[in-house]
């Protein structure tokens, strides 16, 4: 391996593969849809070390949800808190007592996958694997081996290009997550003995440009229900008030599971489900991963972003707007503070085509 650092500009493919491989911590303290994103990543890690120890580093939500035989990762290593990526203040102590543990394990491939690496980079150098490489922007120090990031690019083909430079072949796969038996547990009860098909809609997003209006995914949740399936509406506790504006906008009955899954039961529903109808945000990417059949509204931006390497269940309805809509100015680089959706412009009927198209290929 070389000795000093490098950050890779031709094609990845010029790699030399890293020998004799048995743990590689992957460093990733992210929200469901950017964990998602990095699936095919790690599905690839796993294939091209087979007899390797997969760690991954995240945030208590992974170290519950990632259990064995649901993804490729073998243990979770909870992040404490640490300035500049998940609080405003580091816990020293905590923080060290991380870096002493995965020292002792002797790691002998690190990623850093989590960002342009400013504050992840030197972290993940103190782990002191035998080889670091990872994501650097222009301002963030060096590891062993870099890729260069930059925002608008295909995070789950940016990731690949990460595990190109270990030397691993892309590795894609449908699904790239798995239900387990406890998923499909935790939804008993949900559906009722009803056996009518149900869709999923799922009207919130954490960035609220990112959120098409209630009373379009109300007309959505008509439209469907008038073809004889059920709708449930979906999302997490703090969103009940949004999934209950979305029923009330609706002249047909439809079925509040707002704060009433896990992730996993997630995942067990959606496995079930005919059809999701989705802000972009963790629910789609979960469906998406699972190979189930989505039609996701993305703001232009998050699409070349989030655009899944599975394309054949997914349909995309998209904005173009560039420019805040209530003081015009642009945010694709920086943000304003308006809270004004940016995705409003999608027509229903452009929706209602997208899930036309993909029921009709689960009817055949």
């Amino acid at each position: 391996m070389p000795t000093t650092p490098r950050t890779w500009h031709a094609p990845v493919a010029a790699a030399r593969p890293i020998k004799d491989v048995r743990q590689i911590l992957v460093f990733r303290p992210s929200a469901v849809g950017d964990f998602i994103f990095a699936l095919p990543c790690l599905w690839s890690l796993k294939s091209a070390f087979p007899g390797s120890r997969l760690i991954y580093v995240g945030q208590p939500w992974h170290a519950d949800f990632l259990v064995r035989g649901r993804t490729p990762v073998d243990e979770v290593l909870v992040l404490p808190r640490c300035a500049g990526i998940n609080a405003g203040t580091d816990d020293a102590p905590a923080l060290e007592r991380l870096i002493d543990h995965v020292r002792q394990r002797r790691v002998d491939l690190a990623l850093q996958i989590y960002g342009g690496g400013r504050v992840a980079n030197p972290l993940v150098r103190r782990f002191a694997a035998r080889v670091t490489m990872g994501f650097r922007a222009q301002d963030a120090p060096d590891l062993d081996q870099c890729i260069s990031y930059a925002h608008l690019q295909n995070r789950r083909l940016q990731l690949l290009e990460v595990t190109a430079v270990a030397g691993a072949r892309s590795v894609l796969l449908a699904p790239e997550l798995e239900v387990i038996p406890a998923d499909r547990a935790a939804i008993e009860g949900i559906l009722g003995t009803a056996d009518a098909p149900f869709v999923l809609l799922h009207p919130g997003a954490s960035d609220s440009r990112r959120r098409w209006p209630v009373a379009k995914f109300g007309a959505i949740g008509d439209s469907l229900a008038s073809q004889g399936f059920r709708v449930l509406v979906h999302g997490v506790a703090s969103e009940a008030g949004l999934c209950k504006t979305v029923i009330a906008a609706m002249r047909c009955p439809a079925i509040d599971l707002s704060g009433r899954l896990s992730l996993g039961g997630l995942c067990g529903l959606l496995e079930q489900a005919s059809l999701l109808v989705s802000n972009d945000t963790g629910p789609l990417h979960l469906a998406t991963s699972l190979g189930r059949p989505a039609v996701g509204i993305y703001w232009l931006g998050n699409l070349v972003e989030s655009m899944p390497l599975q394309q054949h269940l997914h349909r995309a309805a998209w904005a173009i707007n560039a420019n805040c809509p209530v003081c015009g100015k642009p945010n694709l680089d920086e943000r304003c503070e308006h809270e004004a959706s940016f995705v409003a412009d999608v027509t229903v009927e452009s929706v209602l085509a997208l899930t036309e198209e993909l029921l009709a290929i689960r009817a055949t």
